[in-house]
């Protein structure tokens, strides 16, 4: 877990250098607004031109990480409709992967504006809403997922439900939210 935390704030680091604003999202989210568990990468939404992905490329691979070549030929992943380039860090048999998703949508954008600073293990970070952070847990919409929701749920208590509602609809993942709160809090 030591290595996991380091490399989250080696990429806080890159993103103050560089003056790249980010939200921590996943894993790391959830251990501010859910039942804390484990987290095996790092997620961040980060703003950034993509003119300026291979300075940044050269930021991480300066720091030990290794991106993937397609990247640096300008390939963007895509999970939900959010780009995002991922890079890794090789420790002894495990690998870290690092997920930055580019703020380019108007649910992400949205997302940096609204996201708030929380203290994770002594340290302040950009952190997104617990809202947002159950918005993007809905697009993932994995097994995984379903349980943090419910955790942030019980753990959070109150939320602003017609924001989750109305971006929700935007989103058309409408009938996920609304399968998740048909189930009490636990």
């Amino acid at each position: 877990m030591f290595e996991v935390t380091a490399t989250l704030r080696a990429c806080i680091a890159i993103c103050d250098r560089m003056k790249i604003e980010y939200a921590v999202m996943g894993g790391f989210a959830v251990r501010i607004y859910g039942v804390p568990r484990p987290t095996y990468d790092v997620d961040l939404t980060i703003v950034i031109d993509r003119a300026r992905l291979i300075e940044l490329y050269d930021e991480i691979e300066r720091e030990g990480y290794t991106v993937p070549a397609e990247y640096r030929t300008g390939w963007i992943d895509d999970v939900g409709g959010m780009p995002f380039v991922r890079f890794r860090l090789y420790v002894k048999d495990n690998t870290i992967d690092v997920d930055l998703f580019l703020a380019e949508t108007e649910f992400q954008r949205e997302l940096i504006h609204r996201r708030q600073r929380e203290t994770l293990d002594d340290h302040d970070i950009w952190i997104v809403t617990a809202e947002d952070l159950i918005l993007l847990k809905l697009i993932a919409n994995r097994p995984r997922d379903l349980l943090d929701i419910q955790d942030v749920r019980f753990m959070h208590g109150q939320l602003d439900e017609d924001y989750l509602r109305t971006w929700a609809d935007r989103l058309q993942i409408r009938d996920r939210l609304d399968a998740v709160f048909a189930k009490p809090a636990l």
